[in-house]
């Protein structure tokens, strides 16, 4: 088996949460007018979808509850049931903006598993191309993103836009 170090990472998984600080997902979930600042790109009722601001791809969203939960049990039927239903919508976004090879779809519960923000339970998805991923991230601490945040919520906002404009026809 071959082995790459990544030490660099040490400082994130070391990092402890600052105690009494705001959430961010709570701070964003408050701030309406604000949307297109803070890259919000959907509400719903129970859930909100924004971009990722530390992304793997290029489009690489978050669905986050409303109400400041960590636990994936605590989840009530109505935000999981909606979370679940955010995800085949922006699959279909996804799709129509950047069509992607594939998703990965997933919940990072606890700073071990890799939440970089584990008092907040969130869903990722994640668009994904054939040589999206490479030895730029692991060896040269560097992340090739093709499309920016700012395009990339362009992109999809305009697609959610389109479906809306289909609905009320």
């Amino acid at each position: 088996m071959k082995m790459i170090w990544a030490t660099w990472r040490k400082n994130y998984i070391q990092k402890e949460t600052i105690p009494n600080s705001e959430c961010v997902f709570c701070s964003i979930a408050k701030e309406d007018p604000s949307d297109a600042s803070n890259l919000v790109l959907y509400r719903g009722v129970y859930n909100y979808v924004v971009m990722n601001l530390y992304p793997y791809t290029s489009g690489h969203v978050l669905i986050v509850p409303y109400r400041h939960v960590a636990d994936y049990r605590e989840l009530r039927e109505k935000e999981l049931t909606e979370m679940c239903l955010l995800e085949q919508r922006i699959i279909s976004w996804l799709e129509k903006a950047f069509h992607p090879q594939g998703y990965n779809l997933g919940v990072n519960l606890c700073r071990v598993a890799g939440a970089g923000i584990d008092s907040h339970l969130h869903r990722h998805v994640v668009p994904r191309w054939k040589g999206d991923s490479n030895f730029m991230t692991t060896i040269g601490e560097i992340r090739v993103m093709s499309i920016s945040l700012k395009d990339a919520y362009d992109q999809i906002k305009k697609q959610i836009q389109e479906e809306s404009n289909e609905k009320t026809i």
